[in-house]
């Protein structure tokens, strides 16, 4: 059994693998915050040259839709990866993934819903 931040540690480090090897490019900075059954991944510094390029020039609103566009397509095709990785570090089944990602600050949100909260380890207090 897990501590949450053993929990959090693990869920930060696969999901920076995965916008490595997946998207090419990993985030600058990434955390996650277990909170009973949800699982809220903020990840900040994801978008690449070239999709900062195109936001830049393009009208605002098409550039936007367009990215966003991309990177939902992106994540539902390899969301089977993202809830094995998600269900092996918690041992708990993902029954939902919500994703939003942000032009203008480059932040990018991944809320995943458990089927129950994961069962964690007390950490020792000193």
């Amino acid at each position: 059994m897990k501590t949450q931040g053993e929990i959090e540690a693990a869920v930060c480090e696969g999901i920076s693998h995965f916008e490595q090897e997946y998207m090419g490019r990993g985030p600058k900075d990434v955390h996650t915050h277990l909170l009973d059954d949800l699982l809220v991944v903020r990840l900040q510094g994801v978008l690449t040259a070239a999709e900062q390029h195109l936001v830049k020039a393009l009208e605002p609103d098409k550039g936007r839709d367009l990215l966003k566009q991309v990177r939902t397509h992106l994540i539902e095709t390899a969301r089977h990866l993202l809830e094995a990785m998600i269900a092996k570090v918690t041992g708990v089944k993902v029954l939902s993934l919500h994703h939003d990602i942000s032009t203008v600050t480059g932040e990018e949100v991944i809320l995943f819903t458990l089927s129950e909260s994961p069962l964690v380890r007390e950490t020792k207090r000193r």
